[in-house]
């Protein structure tokens, strides 16, 4: 295979600029996609979209007088940006399981977990670079990593970025509507209709959020269409059922603490539907792992007879498109990453689990990397290698006698580190071959993700405790737990205050007490007073049940962390035994019912465990892109190109440049306000109070239609952006 630039050229690769650039964008992307996947359970590849960012940032100083990148410097922005998005997806699924397992959310956990798992994932996959990108070059077709090079190699023929305006339009049209939206509450961030009797309970909604419209239109009709018909069958058929049959009986239903006949439509889903869709989840993420079996008996055989490869010769005496980190450097990392996982006290991790690190690691980071060259990063299973790797760990535990609340955190922290080092090294293999096609040097590529995973994995625990922190509700201890509650002395924690947009109402020092039984009250964290009573329930923004503070305001949002709270259900089901199985194997035998008929369960099953607002916005996003690919298809010429060429355009159409700055922008804005939360909060009592007063798009008789209008106007903006082709400018080269 012939690069575009040949191994004997000599062009500016690693600079300062160019992994600063790319430091910085996989920071901002990681911290989108972490909002995104505490939403609704996913990511999209954030290669391209920084890889044009990068393209138009260079040329901007270009034209301003500084000397302009080259397409290898460019290569090494892309490939230290892309490593954001692949860890906020790990920590995003793992790390919130600790706040439903009764435990506090640390910083410092999340740090550990973020930086050891990506820095690991990268080291493991080194070695394979030559079996999977060289060897299998061809077979292997690494779908994101290759149109990445195309867009880089067209952004450098042309002299131009292609694409650069639309993807910045999309950015600031994302972070604009948003912030009307939430933080001045313009207009009703859901649409919703709850219907009454005959078919009480059942409801429709729209959550009218830019973020979503692009993830639909990203991910494309197929999987939205799937996502979107289970939440279909969660909110107009079982939601509904469960109302008509339950609402006879006179004492609440196990596992809900309240009679069926007082429940709403969230309540329902809350006790019961949630568990369904984990039942769900599990089947088909563990389908698609044995749907991959076949790909990791290959994979683990090539990686471990071609692991020799990476020694090769001398770094001098290799070509500079040969050469990687050398493996005495990649082995020592290793052993001292593996050090830190057993010596650090908030991942509670003892020997044996550092060992089932090494296992499942190994195993899943070169399943990762192969399934990214055969499928793609988005399609790649990790929630079902997370999910696997969970259930092996723990009947480990269990068969060894390690069971309860003590092993949690253990348990959680091995499927984490291997959740994000097998994200990451999906995430590596991909820029490995966009480097590859490119003419890049391993080595310098393999330098700027370590920087850009280590960058952006020490934001995700700020991130992740203020979204968690900014909506987060302190309920008076006595109204979730009527007889009292207080805290064995020997639990009680360090001391704490009201902390968030509440920390006005109550000055008092109290001391922490993380609560992991049902006894008594729910689990989760208590603010405690000296003589060990509770006085607060700490109530968590994310996977939280109370949205009104006892002045009466109300949070603007709460996160349904879908994934993470299935890793904690598998935990506790297991090695707790707190698990209502009769719930899981319904969901179970939905996503067998969709295998028998042919079709993939986990989309599903995740539409069926989000809230029918969450899905809808991606199904209309879905919608667009069918009707878009649609009309390309009938263009002159198109009958010509394959399938595959085809998909390859449409992933790098102005549409999708379009969404992708629509989920930036949309998630920037979300955190923002989040971490603005609190610190205005007259201003933002004020606007509230103003929006239900004479606001018709935000509280009226029509609020719910007027909301639509809005959403409807981005919509029309990302058709119109997808219809269109990028062509080069008219004094560009031909």
């Amino acid at each position: 295979m012939k690069p575009y630039v040949s191994p004997q050229a000599r062009l500016r690769e690693f600079t300062v600029r160019a992994v600063i650039t790319g430091t910085l964008l996989g920071m901002v992307f990681g911290a989108s996609s972490l909002y995104l996947v505490l939403k609704v359970g996913l990511t999209v590849s954030a290669s391209i979209p920084v890889a044009v960012i990068s393209l138009a940032l260079f040329r901007a100083l270009s034209r301003a007088g500084v000397r302009d990148a080259t397409v290898l410097e460019n290569n090494i922005s892309q490939t230290a940006g892309s490593a954001g998005e692949s860890i906020a997806f790990g920590v995003g699924v793992t790390m919130p399981a600790i706040l439903i397992l009764g435990y506090d959310l640390q910083v410092t956990r999340v740090l550990l977990v973020g930086i050891l798992g990506s820095l690991l994932g990268i080291l493991m996959m080194i070695p394979l670079r030559q079996a999977l990108i060289v060897k299998e070059h061809g077979i292997l077709k690494y779908p994101e990593g290759t149109a990445c090079a195309t867009v880089l190699m067209a952004g450098d023929a042309r002299g131009s970025s292609p694409g650069g305006p639309v993807i910045f339009a999309g950015f600031l049209i994302g972070l604009a509507y948003k912030a009307a939206n939430i933080a001045l509450r313009g207009w009703r961030d859901v649409a919703e209709k709850v219907f009454g009797r005959p078919f009480e309970s059942a409801s429709v909604s729209i959550e009218v959020a830019p973020e979503l419209l692009g993830v639909g239109y990203i991910i494309g009709p197929k999987i939205a269409s799937l996502m979107c018909g289970g939440g279909v069958l969660a909110y107009l058929v079982l939601i509904p059922m469960i109302k008509f049959f339950g609402s006879g009986l006179t004492a609440p239903l196990a596992p809900a603490t309240m009679k069926i006949s007082a429940m709403g439509p969230d309540d329902i889903h809350r006790d019961y539907i949630l568990f369904i869709g984990a039942g769900a989840v599990a089947a088909g993420g563990i389908v698609s792992l044995i749907r991959a079996l076949p790909t990791i008996w290959r994979g683990l055989r090539s990686g471990l007879k071609d692991l020799g490869l990476a020694r090769g010769a001398e770094r001098g005496a290799a070509p500079r498109t040969e050469q990687d980190l050398p493996m005495r450097f990649v082995a020592i990392g290793t052993v001292l990453l593996l050090a830190a996982i057993v010596a650090a006290p908030a991942l509670r991790m003892n020997l044996l689990g550092a060992v089932l690190i090494v296992i499942f690691g190994f195993l899943f980071v070169t399943v990762s990397s192969r399934l990214t060259g055969e499928i793609g990063s988005s399609s790649n299973p990790i929630s079902g290698m997370t999910v696997a790797t969970l259930l092996l760990t723990c009947l480990v535990f269990l068969l060894i006698g390690w069971t309860g609340s003590g092993y949690y955190i253990t348990a959680l922290s091995v499927g984490a580190i291997v959740c994000i080092a097998s994200s990451n090294a999906g995430a590596t293999s991909q820029d490995l071959k966009t480097g590859y096609l490119l003419g890049a040097t391993p080595k310098y590529q393999q330098i700027a993700i370590l920087i850009g995973a280590a960058a952006s994995a020490a934001c995700m625990g700020p991130i992740l405790t203020r979204l968690n922190d900014a909506y987060t509700v302190y309920v008076p201890a006595a109204q979730v737990a009527p007889a009292g509650l207080v805290a064995p002395p020997g639990q009680i924690g360090p001391p704490e205050r009201v902390r968030g947009e509440q920390a006005g109402s109550d000055p008092h020092l109290y001391h922490a007490w993380e609560k992991t039984g049902l006894a008594g009250g729910p689990e989760g964290k208590y603010l405690v007073d000296g003589a060990g009573r509770a006085v607060w329930y700490v109530d968590p923004g994310i996977n939280g049940t109370h949205w009104v503070r006892p002045d009466g305001s109300r949070v603007l949002m709460k996160f349904s962390a879908p994934k993470a709270t299935l890793m904690s259900y598998l935990i506790k089901g297991i090695l707790g035994r707190q698990m209502p199985w009769a719930l899981v194997l319904f969901g179970v035998t939905i996503a067998a019912t969709l295998e028998i008929l042919g079709l993939p369960s986990l989309a599903f099953a995740v539409g069926l465990y989000l809230p029918l607002s969450s899905s809808t916005p991606i199904w209309a996003g879905g919608l667009i892109r069918w009707a878009i690919d649609h009309r390309r298809r009938r263009r002159p010429g198109a009958a010509a190109l394959t399938p595959e060429e085809q998909a390859a355009e449409s992933d790098k159409s102005p549409g999708v440049l379009l969404a992708s700055g629509y989920i930036a922008g949309g998630a920037i804005a979300g955190i923002i306000i989040a971490f603005l939360a609190g610190a205005l909060d007259r201003t933002d009592a004020r606007l509230e109070a103003w929006a239900d007063a004479h606001n018709p798009f935000f509280n009226g008789p029509w609020s719910n239609a007027l909301s639509l209008l809005p959403f409807a106007l981005i919509a029309g903006l990302l058709y119109r952006a997808g219809c269109a082709t990028l062509k080069p400018p008219p004094d560009a080269p031909r």
